[in-house]
């Protein structure tokens, strides 16, 4: 067990210290494994870290990790763009591969972060463009918090993490990963700080989270960057409390690649554009899902964030016209409690459907809660503006096949009647 106060650390909030804290972390390699310990009553500034096989990093109590405040402290994947040319919520492509990162790990075992502590991202240092509701970013895609690739036996426990400028938890290629009792407080105005990302991970489990993030909570991935490791499978969200200006729990839009075998379960979300949502948009399927137990409350937020209030959307169409385009089957919800200002979502593209969902005791109240005009659906990402001018329905449902409601209850609010379709016209 080593204090990095011990190699030099100073741990002042002041003095850059990745020196001695990266010194620690290779002491640890060189000696097969152990345990780094940030002390409590310290703020530990940094750059970029590396961590070994073997390795715990351990923050007590009382201290912070927190990111330095300039960006050539950080190691670089590739060069770090200038500018922005359109809002990073317009399109949002990326493949995957950060520009540079701040924790990270590659290609080991058996590596764990935990502790009572706190890992700070310095939000303030991707800003760009602002306004009432929304900080975009200088560039994308931006530094994510931590960053993981090709890690067997992973796991992260009890930390909080906050004030990311980017994916907080990307972890790419891993096999056996257990994230539990973490909570993620980022930012609700800074885009694209989704919370938990697993991207093309098996064997996952996220467990008993709290997590408030712009954009996403919790995103099941397959990026284009690393088609090499497989479909994301084997995944159990359990027992988390959610709320997000995007999806608290959310599959895609990077969906090169399958998922399969997915239990989200006994989860809380509140305040959130949209509670659970599978997006595909590429050539990887979705399949074999379950969506259980759940209390979903929904709002509208502003236009840069996709969504109109859905508990639940379920998409599936080609990112640009005439690309390659998997399938969504056999995904099941049971036991929703849902109140917001839009109802269930489900549009499949002409020619390749939504196949086999289910719903069965799914209680639905449609409320006004926000200051937003609901004014129907939310496509994006996809050619054009993605906007499907509607009124609200309980269930809307377009190229889908088998789809089956069993005990599926709406009510509707007087607050919201002005824009509801009305029972004779649908579901």
């Amino acid at each position: 067990m080593i204090s990095v106060m011990e190699c030099g650390a100073r741990g002042d909030g002041i003095s850059v210290d990745t020196i001695a804290i990266q010194a620690a972390l290779n002491m640890c390699r060189d000696n097969g494994g152990g345990k780094v310990v940030f002390p409590g009553g310290h703020i530990f500034k940094t750059g970029s870290l590396i961590l070994y096989s073997n390795t715990e990093l351990h923050i007590e109590s009382g201290a912070v990790v927190r990111g330095s405040d300039d960006l050539a402290d950080y190691r670089k994947f590739s060069d770090v763009p200038t500018d922005m040319r359109v809002p990073s919520y317009v399109n949002c492509e990326y493949d995957g591969k950060p520009a540079n990162v701040f924790i990270y790990a590659a290609n080991g075992e058996n590596i764990r972060i935990t502790g009572h502590g706190t890992i700070d991202g310095m939000e303030e240092l991707y800003y760009g463009a602002t306004d009432r509701y929304y900080i975009d970013g200088a560039w994308y895609p931006r530094t994510p918090l931590i960053f993981v690739e090709n890690v067997k036996h992973l796991t992260v426990r009890d930390v909080t993490l906050t004030r990311s400028g980017f994916w907080t938890l990307h972890m790419v290629g891993c096999d056996d990963v257990l994230v539990d009792g973490i909570r993620i407080l980022n930012n609700m105005r800074m885009a694209n700080n989704d919370g938990i990302d697993p991207d093309h991970c098996r064997n996952v489990r996220i467990a008993n989270c709290h997590i408030e993030t712009a954009d996403d909570n919790i995103v099941i991935k397959t990026s284009k960057a690393y088609e090499n490791y497989g479909p994301s499978e084997n995944i159990v969200i359990t027992g988390c409390t959610l709320m997000s200006t995007g999806g608290a729990v959310k599959f895609g839009t990077e969906s090169e690649s399958d998922f399969r075998n997915v239990i989200v379960e006994n989860c809380c979300i509140r305040g959130t554009n949209r509670g659970v949502t599978l997006q595909l948009r590429d050539k990887g399927n979705i399949e074999n899902v379950l969506v259980q137990n759940l209390n979903i409350g929904t709002r509208r937020f502003a236009e840069s964030y996709w969504g109109r209030g859905e508990p639940v959307a379920v998409t599936c169409i080609p990112r640009h016209e005439g690309a390659p385009l998997g399938m969504i089957r056999n995904v099941r919800f049971r036991n929703l409690n849902c109140e917001g200002e839009n109802g269930i979502f489900l549009y499949g593209s002409e020619g390749d459907p939504i196949r086999d969902l289910s719903f069965a005791d799914v209680h639905l109240r449609l409320t006004k809660t926000s200051s937003w005009e609901p004014d129907g659906y939310d496509l994006r990402p996809c050619d054009g503006d993605g906007k499907l001018a509607s009124k609200i329905y309980g269930v809307y449902a377009e190229h889908t096949q088998g789809l089956t409601l069993e005990s599926v209850t709406v009510d509707v609010d007087e607050s919201i009647r002005p824009w509801f379709a009305g029972e004779r016209h649908g579901c």
